[in-house]
């Protein structure tokens, strides 16, 4: 089965990213080096979709169907993913929503059960830039309440609310698809959301 895939390409990034998989997303130079990134990280996103009951289908890295390819922004350069595809927009059922909600969920255990095993000082960068653990758990949340926001949930500085309501949103079923001029679509939201936390549960991984 092929994996519908979104390229994202900026000044000086590109970033792949599984439509139907929420936190499998990477990126690189070029076209090529995201995608073969991409595959890479099969193997690491695997354990998130068991966790969230809907397993990745083995050879899922194998073959890549490039769904659309859109230019990126000021914010793909900064490096993240920042723009919806058309793809996203679509109407969510009810199981569509509810394996969104699992799998986003699973993203937030996985970086939980990352956080609890690794050191609190991380290895720095040759200049001895870059976060600490707890630092980077404190950046994932903060950015994660402005996410919410996009998506309409409001709930202050509270992440624990804010989680709970944004599994709610996630999971219920919406008929209209089409997102307002200041709210994200719903499935782009989890993409986003999913990448993030994922990106720094790996970039802890690797450096603990």
């Amino acid at each position: 089965m092929e994996t519908l895939v979104l390229i994202e390409a900026g000044k000086r990034r590109v970033f792949a990213s599984a439509l139907e998989w929420p936190g499998w997303c990477r990126s690189g130079r070029t076209e090529d080096e995201a995608l073969s990134d991409l595959a890479a990280y099969a193997a690491r996103y695997a354990p998130v979709t068991e966790q969230a009951g809907v397993r990745l289908a083995r050879g899922a890295s194998e073959k890549f169907e490039v769904l659309e390819r859109l230019t990126g922004n000021a914010t793909t350069d900064f490096g993240a993913p920042g723009v919806a595809v058309e793809y996203e927009g679509r109407p969510l059922d009810r199981d569509d929503a509810r394996r969104l909600a699992a799998l986003v969920g699973a993203c937030w255990q996985y970086l939980g059960s990352t956080l609890a095993t690794a050191p609190a000082e991380l290895r720095k960068g040759p200049r001895g830039g870059g976060r600490d653990r707890d630092q980077i758990a404190e950046h994932v949340a903060e950015a994660e309440i402005a996410y919410a926001r996009k998506l309409g949930v409001r709930l202050g500085h509270d992440i624990v609310a804010t989680r709970a309501a944004l599994i709610v949103l996630l999971g219920t079923p919406d008929t209209e698809g089409t997102p307002t001029e200041t709210r994200w679509p719903v499935r782009y939201g989890a993409r986003r959301i999913a990448w993030h936390v994922l990106d720094h549960a790996w970039e802890i991984e690797d450096k603990s």
